[in-house]
């Protein structure tokens, strides 16, 4: 086997798995089982006001994320899953983790329009 590019990336890919994975699920143990609501829907660093109403939600997105990075981890270790498929699988994770973090967040700090509301 010739080290290259691709391998490079692969291995970043796979090893990038685990602190993703540990972080995505530290922080829906903190939301879920701790309610601490300081990393709900973070927008520059801040929650919003009303971070509780928002915590189910951004707990979920955390724990869905998580166990899915944490699951395919598991299978490439375990049952050694082809290349195209775990890759696959995780870069769609992470990228849904992505979107679904900045839809919440952009809905949780919403701000209306004058005249309008709530």
């Amino acid at each position: 086997m010739v080290f290259d590019f691709s391998i490079a990336l692969t291995w970043i890919l796979f090893l990038a798995l685990f602190p993703l994975a540990f972080f995505w699920l530290r922080r829906a143990w903190r939301i879920l089982f701790k309610r601490d609501f300081s990393e709900v829907a973070l927008r520059r660093g801040e929650p919003p006001p009303d971070a509780e109403r928002w915590a189910p939600y951004s707990g979920i997105a955390n724990l869905a994320a998580g166990g899915v990075a944490v699951g395919i981890i598991v299978l490439v270790v375990v049952f050694a899953v082809p290349y195209a498929t775990w890759s696959a699988a995780a870069g769609t994770t992470i990228w849904c983790k992505f979107f679904a973090d900045f839809i919440i967040s952009r809905h949780a700090h919403r701000t209306l329009g004058k005249g309008a509301a709530r």
